[in-house]
Parts: C-alpha cells; structure tokens; sequence
C-alpha cells in the first residue's frame, strides 16, 4: 500500500494514540554498559508531552541498566487474542533517552503521584522504600506497525504519522 488517503492516516493515527491509552504497562528494554540485552516490563504514566514515567527498583537489572546506558526501546503491542496475524501484531516501538528524576525535584512529587492516583496504594508503600526510583523515559523517534506492509513513522514533535 503506498498512497493512505488524509482521512485514513488520520484513522491510523488515532489507532496508534488509542493503543497506547489502551496500556497501563509497558515493555521495556534495556542494556547494560556492556551491552548485554535485557527486557522487562513497568507500570507507567505519561506526561502531557508524551514523556513516560516509570518506578523501578534498584533490585531489577533494568534500573542499574538504565542507569549506565540511559537508552530504552519500548513496545506497546496489541494482545495476541486481539490480533487476527500474529505474524503482524498491532504494535508501537519507540525509541527514548531516559533520566532519573530526584527525589527532590518537584516533578518527582507529581509524576509518583499521578502513579499512585492510576495504580492505588501500592505505590504508597513503594514511596517509603528507598531502592525504588523514578525515570523518565523521552522518546525521541519510533515505528508503528498495524500489519505486513503498513508500518509508519511517528513524529514525536506532534504525534503525526508517515508512511514507510
């Protein structure tokens, strides 16, 4: 397919934003300063500049990981029992420059907050727990595929789509 008519790309677009708004989690991957791959999931919110916030323990690789090697890729992806082609599963791949927020900067506060708004009181608990981290998660280019032969560009300025 190479010509998307205005009104499809647009019908696209919305897709792409309402998979995302469809997830509470996201996978996550990372590698350590060596390079060595890792793939996990988190929790998240997002920001309204499309920044994403995670609060990981120091405990799970991919926060020493991130740490280290402040890059991560992340999916979103629709579940296999939505999808009718495995082979060619609706998914968003975007590609972020991550950096921890400290404790006492003021949108600490806000972005744990707004986890703890979404997820409840486990997040308070978390609070008090000194190995548990705040990262934000920028993204900086990414894909989004909805099958074979359909896969777009996201701007990551306006959230526009272009076609492969």
């Amino acid at each position: 397919m190479t010509d998307i008519s205005h009104q499809e790309l647009e019908d696209i677009n919305k897709r792409y934003h309402e998979l995302i708004a469809s997830q509470q989690t996201l996978l996550l991957s990372t590698a350590s300063a060596n390079s060595v791959p890792d793939i996990s999931y988190a929790p998240f919110v997002r920001d309204d500049a499309g920044v994403f916030y995670i609060y990981i323990s120091e405990m799970a690789c991919h926060t020493a990981n991130l740490r280290d090697n402040p890059q991560a890729s992340i999916l979103f992806i629709r579940p296999e029992s939505e999808s009718p082609q495995l082979f060619a599963r609706e998914r968003a791949v975007l590609s972020c420059s991550a950096s921890e927020i400290n404790r006492n900067d003021a949108i600490y506060a806000e972005q744990v907050q707004a986890l703890q708004d979404k997820f409840g009181e486990v997040v308070s608990v978390l609070r008090s727990l000194p190995d548990f981290h705040l990262f934000a998660l920028r993204p900086e280019n990414g894909r989004y595929v909805i099958g074979f032969g359909r896969a777009f560009v996201i701007n990551m300025a306006d959230g526009s789509l272009r076609h492969i």
